[in-house]
């Protein structure tokens, strides 16, 4: 008898609407997912990438250092606060490459790259000057 009673403890009662309730908030994640990836797909530019070259780099570079300094905003997205750190670097990165390219670039890409790093390090300070107020307050 006591076996019997032993048996009877160790049953595992499963609740079948736990199941399915689990099954159909998996189904509508899953649904979202997929959403949100065609959104994103729908959103991307389509047509073939621009030429990779060195005003391309220097392109891609100064606009995360606009985006980090809060100069350049998504559409649809909040404002954010300027990342001074992430600007600094992108900056500093456009430094490097100017350093390390003396003497190898044209005309034009030492003008193009020496007027970004001008007009980045004049955003940048801007920026800064505006920020520094706040924390004083």
């Amino acid at each position: 008898m006591a076996e019997q009673e032993n048996k009877q403890e160790k049953k595992i009662i499963v609740n079948e609407d736990w199941k399915k309730e689990a099954q159909r908030e998996k189904e509508i994640l899953a649904a979202q997912e997929e959403q949100d990836k065609e959104k994103a797909q729908a959103q991307r530019p389509t047509g073939p990438l621009p030429k990779g070259d060195f005003a391309a780099l220097v392109s891609m570079l100064t606009t995360q250092a606009l985006f980090a300094l809060g100069l350049l905003q998504l559409k649809g997205q909040e404002e954010r606060k300027p990342d001074l750190e992430l600007a600094r670097y992108n900056i500093d990165m456009l430094e490097v490459l100017e350093e390390k390219t003396k003497g190898n670039l044209t005309t034009a890409e030492q003008k193009v790259l020496k007027n970004t790093l001008s007009e980045l390090r004049i955003g940048y300070v801007k920026v800064t000057d505006q920020v520094q107020p706040e924390k004083s307050e």
